[in-house]
């Protein structure tokens, strides 16, 4: 892999909020953001200070995580404690389309997409661990993230796919063939196969990244699909992971008592659709730390992050959208 190129911020813009985990762009350059309290925000004119505004469309009553928003000026919600939700931005309905699989509550839902025929599908990071105490999965190496879809008019999702490693951010290809989904607790990211002579098949799509990767966005039919790095690659992690399973049990339960302190990194790919990394931005220090998703709007990168209180706005390196 090439060495990174730097990451240069440009501003920091206050949400009056916590945990501004996934963004997402509109077609106008909006950025749609949830935070901790259960908000969805929506923030205009982030490239200029003079103008930027922050909206309040709907309060989910839980914890929002991925968004994806719909050609009907709806949004889905992946939210960590009540499922995945649909809310009617114009008025900020609320509805949850599925809170179960197979009799099991979804508790750990992560983040979503939706085909053009309506058929949605999302990730479950974990059925061990809730996303509070998200650490102790990545420590104890779980693999129970799950790869669901709904089928429109269905009652209940289906599994596609199981034995993630921590499931998390999740993009489709540009011709609708393929998923890729995140695997934080893997560093890598996984095809899964919609359509053509291996439909319903995984394979590696990008292996040993530089680092936890998060949320993932897709810039549309002339752009990469994002990639944020939520952390540093951690080797001691990585020997761990090679323990026994009692081992990780008990290093989970440490981990989930300790206090926890992002790394000063900040850091996103870029990456096609044959999988190779176009961009590597990286800043280290960083005072926005724990990027956990990143987005185009307006010319800039913005990106958000669970950890911090606001959004960062980036430079966008020439020759990516």
């Amino acid at each position: 892999m090439d060495r990174p190129t730097t990451l240069v911020p440009h501003r920091y813009v206050a949400i009056g909020g916590r945990g501004p985990e996934d963004v997402v762009a509109d077609a106008r350059g909006r950025v749609l953001t949830g935070t901790a309290d259960g908000r969805i925000l929506r923030l205009d004119g982030l490239a200029d200070p003079a103008r930027t505004r922050i909206e309040v469309l709907a309060e989910t009553g839980g914890r929002p995580l991925g968004l994806e928003l719909l050609a009907d000026n709806a949004l889905l919600v992946c939210d960590a404690h009540r499922g995945l939700l649909r809310i009617a931005l114009d008025d900020g309905t609320v509805r949850i389309l599925a809170d179960s699989v197979a009799g099991e509550p979804l508790r750990f839902c992560s983040n979503v997409v939706a085909l053009s025929d309506g058929t949605v599908y999302f990730t479950v990071s974990s059925r061990r661990h809730p996303l509070e105490q998200w650490i102790g999965d990545l420590v104890e190496h779980t693999g129970t993230g799950r790869l669901l879809r709904l089928a429109p008019g269905a009652d209940s999702p289906d599994v596609l796919l199981e034995g993630l490693q921590f499931a998390n951010g999740l993009a489709l290809g540009k011709d609708e063939s393929f998923l890729v989904v995140a695997e934080t607790g893997a560093r890598r990211l996984t095809r899964y196969w919609l359509a053509g002579p291996r439909a319903g098949r995984s394979e590696p799509f990008v292996e040993d990244l530089p680092g936890l990767p998060d949320n993932l966005w897709s810039a549309g039919d002339d752009g990469p699909i994002w990639v944020a790095l939520a952390a540093p690659r951690v080797p001691v992690l990585d020997l761990l992971h090679s323990a026994a399973p009692a081992v990780r049990r008990a290093a989970a339960r440490v981990a989930i008592r300790a206090p926890y302190r992002p790394a000063r990194m900040a850091g996103a790919l870029a990456v096609d659709d044959e999988g190779r990394i176009l961009r590597y931005l990286l800043r280290r220090p960083s005072d926005f730390r724990m990027v956990t998703s990143a987005c185009v709007a307006d010319g800039r990168l913005i990106l958000g992050s669970l950890w911090e209180r606001g959004v960062a706005v980036c430079k966008l390196p020439t020759g990516t959208c």
